[in-house]
């Protein structure tokens, strides 16, 4: 059966990956690649006028997605039980699915205007709240056996 915790928190964590590997690829794409990404235009100027902050700030990002990533791979069992494994799962999980929540009012903002709110920002939405989704079935399925683990041997 596909809908395991091991699985559902495996793709949790290559989705993070991904995110994480999309950002290097915005740093290297430079100017062009933070106008369409949304980063604004005063990092898009920075970032053509060779200022290392836009780098630094992205590949910040993309270490933190990476992290996620990395939590997933662990919850899963792919990896040794990183230190506070399963509250930091919930605080991806949060992030991840707060950040997608916000692709219902962007639909709003694309159908009251179309022209003036660039699909691709609901889309950026909508993968964020995908992203949430799979840490939450991927808690929700592994809960008893993650919370079973973080009980230390000697208080069982």
């Amino acid at each position: 059966m596909f809908f395991t915790g091991r699985n559902v928190l495996t793709l949790a964590g290559i989705m993070s990956v991904l995110v994480a590997l999309l950002h290097v690829a915005i740093v290297i794409a430079g100017a062009p690649g933070y106008r369409f990404f949304g980063a604004g235009e005063e990092l898009a100027r920075r970032a053509a006028a060779g200022s290392p902050l836009p780098a630094l700030l992205t590949l910040g990002l993309a270490l933190l997605f990476a992290v996620a990533g990395l939590y997933a791979f662990s919850g899963a069992g792919w990896l040794r039980r990183l230190p506070g494994l399963l509250p930091v799962l919930v605080i991806i999980t949060a992030i991840y699915s707060l950040r997608g929540l916000s692709v219902f009012s962007e639909l709003a903002f694309k159908i009251i205007s179309p022209p003036a709110f660039p699909l691709r920002y609901v889309i950026f939405s909508g993968v964020a709240l995908v992203i949430g989704t799979l840490y939450v079935a991927g808690l929700k399925l592994s809960w008893q056996s993650l919370r079973a683990n973080a009980v230390p041997p000697e208080s069982r």
